[in-house]
This record gives C-alpha cells, structure tokens and sequence, in this order.
C-alpha cells in the first residue's frame, strides 16, 4: 500500500507539468525581415510581380516600365536602348555559375545567395513525400522570350525554369497547352507541377515569385523579385 503525502503530490505535479508541457505552442515561424541560413525572409515585391501590371491580359505600360526601370538599375541593361538608359553596366557581365541540387545554372551573382538558402531550405524541410529531383535548370538567357514590350526576367539574370517537360506553362503559347497536365482538371496551379508544394514555398521564402500563380502558370519559373541589396546580413 502507497503511504499518503508527497509521493502522490509529486506524481500529481509531474502530471501537470506534462500535461502543459503537451499543450506547448510549437515555435512561431520566422517573421519577414529575420534572417535563415543567412538570407533574409522576405517576400517578393508586389510591384515587381507580373500579375502587377498584365492583368486581364492587358499591360499596364506604366506599371511595366517602372518594375524594368527597377530592375535594370540593380541587375545592369539587356542590351536594349530602354534599359541602357538606366544602367551602362549589361547584366550578363554579373553571370555566375552556380548549382542548384546539384545541377549548374547561370543566375546574375546578386542572387546567387537566395538561391543557395533555397537549397538549404529544400534539403532541410521537403523529405518524404516531397522529396523531389531535377533533371534540368535554366537560368541566364541573351534572348527575350516573351513577345511585344514585355521583358523577360532571364535576361536579368534573376529567373530560373525548373523541368520545363515536368512542371509546364500552361498559358503559354502552342505546343503547351496540350501537355497532359494543362489538360487536366486542376484545383489550383499546384495540381499544374510535378515539383512539390514544399519546394515552391521554399523559394518564395526567400523573395522568389512563381509563375504558377500568374494567368500563365508557368509552373517551372520561379523569379527573384525581393530586395538584391537586403539579402543578406
């Protein structure tokens, strides 16, 4: 027979200690400006995104001169009259050579860093069912891709395409829209891509913009639109 007194007092109290220490709140998740693996967490700038100034399918001229403007000065000209005004430097002179799980891709060197915490992000968070592997990448570009005065981001250096035959565009033009996956009936544009939810949100973390959210779910690019100069500490 158990005696009386503190013995069951202190089974009592490691009851409760145990019961609250279940009830602990998990960890809340590094606010936006804290820094990871030494990046800053930040989001892509709202004014820089597609979406921002192509809405309806219509451009804002306005709004689509002002992102270019910014980006030329911070990433260096495309080798256009436009861009030139507001940078002597080309953009292609700041290529690095970098790799990315373990695939070399060609970025401008001010997002080198961001693409490096993505990575780390990835291999640290995406096991299990969102393991994933890629079997091509494409960064830098000398030739726009988009038609009329829209200014691809690969000439900056700041874009990259993950798998284009895996995770297609959807709303680009012929032979896309007839892969199977644009075919498909979809809930949202994550159902677009072979690449893992997880991988996505590791890129955005760090002021990548994918272009599955855009009209053109693009669903293998992914876009620097943060801030080059506040990437790191």
């Amino acid at each position: 027979m158990l005696p009386d007194g503190p013995l069951l007092a202190d089974a009592s109290e490691g009851k409760t200690k145990a019961s609250k220490a279940s009830k602990a709140k998990p960890k809340p998740a590094p606010k936006k400006g804290s820094f990871e693996y030494g990046c800053r967490v930040q989001s892509p700038q709202k004014s820089l995104e597609r979406r921002n100034y192509m809405a309806r399918g219509v451009i804002d001229l306005k709004k689509q001169s002002k992102a270019v403007r910014y980006l030329a000065e911070r990433y260096g000209h495309v080798n256009d009259e436009v861009t030139r005004r507001f940078n002597v430097k080309a953009a292609l002179s700041s290529a690095t050579t970098v790799r990315f799980m373990g695939l070399p891709v060609s970025v401008h060197s001010k997002v080198a860093p961001a693409l490096s915490c993505v990575e780390k992000r990835i291999r640290s968070t995406c096991g299990g069912k969102a393991r994933y592997t890629p079997k091509a990448i494409g960064g830098f570009r000398e030739a726009n891709t988009y038609r009329g005065v829209e200014v691809s981001n690969h000439l900056f250096g700041i874009a990259i395409d993950i798998d284009p035959d895996r995770n297609p565009c959807c709303g680009c033009v012929a032979p896309w829209p007839s892969h199977p996956k644009c075919k498909m009936a979809a809930k949202s544009p994550y159902d677009r891509a072979d690449m893992p939810k997880c991988w996505i949100k590791a890129f955005e973390r760090y002021g990548f913009d994918w272009l599955g959210h855009d009209k053109l779910e693009d669903t293998m690019h992914f876009e620097f639109l943060g801030d080059p100069d506040r990437i790191k500490k």
